[in-house]
């Protein structure tokens, strides 16, 4: 059996993790509203917090995280599904999918809400990427219909309700303030990781 390659999955957890601490210490009760990804920015409005150029956050917000149960619980599932994504598309496979994922969940929160002020903080639109590929490539679809396709996409659909639900439950526990854990950067991120996935796989082993 071939060894899993591990290493961006392991390089994304252990810089979140690093970063996290080190940005919570500098920026204490404050590292969400100064890293976090505010959709008023895009659209020409000013924040009093603004220190990270706009283009930028939908990158460090996957650094900041409410507290020890949210970043916890997106790395356990990032090194659940990248590890095996890793497997399937490569080290830069899945590098690509989680920085086009960060963004893809940043556009999703913006077109929901382009003038929104409350920070968009957490990894997991980023992982939700990942979750996304991980559906379409490990993914044992039900047969609801007579359509392969139609069940596998049926199956997706699933898993980012279910994702979704346990974001919401996380921030619940959390005890989320000011902080915003938004749904639409859930399903951007979901839909990249599904957009992605068959392309990547190609890249991949056409340059095998």
């Amino acid at each position: 059996m071939d060894r899993i390659p591990r290493t961006a999955t392991v390089a994304i957890s252990a810089f979140t993790v690093l970063a996290w601490l080190i940005t919570s210490i500098a920026f204490p009760g404050e590292a969400a509203m100064v890293l976090g990804f505010t959709p008023a920015r895009l659209s020409g409005g000013d924040v009093p917090w603004a220190v990270i150029p706009a283009f930028l956050t939908p990158l460090t917000a996957t650094i900041a995280h409410a507290g020890l149960v949210h970043i916890g619980f997106n790395m356990l599932m990032l090194a659940w599904c990248g590890m095996a994504v890793e497997r399937v598309l490569g080290p830069w496979g899945l590098i690509i999918l989680y920085v086009v994922g960060a963004y893809a969940a940043a556009a999703g929160q913006w077109l929901a809400d382009p003038m929104g002020v409350i920070p968009m903080s957490g990894a997991s639109g980023a992982v939700s990427a990942v979750l996304g590929a991980y559906s379409l490539s490990f993914g044992r679809a039900k047969q609801l219909t007579r359509s392969v396709r139609v069940n596998r996409w049926l199956n997706s659909a699933w898993l980012l309700v279910a994702w979704v639900g346990l974001q919401l439950a996380i921030g619940w526990l959390a005890g989320v303030q000011g902080v915003l854990l938004a749904t639409p950067a859930h399903i951007g991120g979901f839909l990249a990781g599904i957009l992605l996935q068959r392309p990547l796989l190609l890249w991949r082993y056409r340059r095998a």
